[in-house]
């Protein structure tokens, strides 16, 4: 993402989420710049449509409308499944995404495993990813 691009993105979101704390505002930044990376490298052609109101961003690919949901295990606690279900619902979605986000190269992925079964995760979600953020790679793991 070029520099001007992130400077206006982040802008938009100090303007248009003043409602937040500076803490909610930078996980909205950090979550802009997973999900501008996530496309950089997707060899999908994925197409930005919302991503301030929620922590689902919502994106086109053709003709579906896919809401992805980016999760850092070391940062983030785990989001309620069924909030997810009712996005989907609300705003018409083709499928969910998940998407979790490694800042250190992982081969290592049973700790992911893991926290998927025991969460159903595979229910609510079409795909799932693992995607090494520093190192550009998506790992499909559903």
């Amino acid at each position: 993402m070029e520099l001007t691009t992130f400077h206006e993105l982040t802008q938009e979101i100090t303007s248009e989420c003043f409602f937040m704390t500076p803490s909610q505002q930078e996980e909205k930044v950090i979550q802009l710049i997973d999900l501008h990376h996530f496309i950089e490298c997707s060899p999908m052609k994925l197409e930005v449509v919302s991503y301030l109101r929620h922590p689902i961003n919502i994106v086109k690919q053709d003709d579906l409308t896919i809401g992805i949901l980016f999760y850092d295990m070391k940062r983030s606690s785990l989001p309620d499944c069924n909030d997810s279900e009712a996005f989907r619902r609300r705003h018409n979605l083709s499928a969910l995404w998940f998407v979790f986000v490694e800042e250190e190269f992982c081969l290592e992925t049973a700790a992911h495993t893991d926290l998927i079964i025991e969460n159903s995760l595979d229910i609510f979600y079409e795909k799932i990813f693992l995607f090494n953020f520093f190192q550009s790679i998506i790992h499909p793991l559903k």
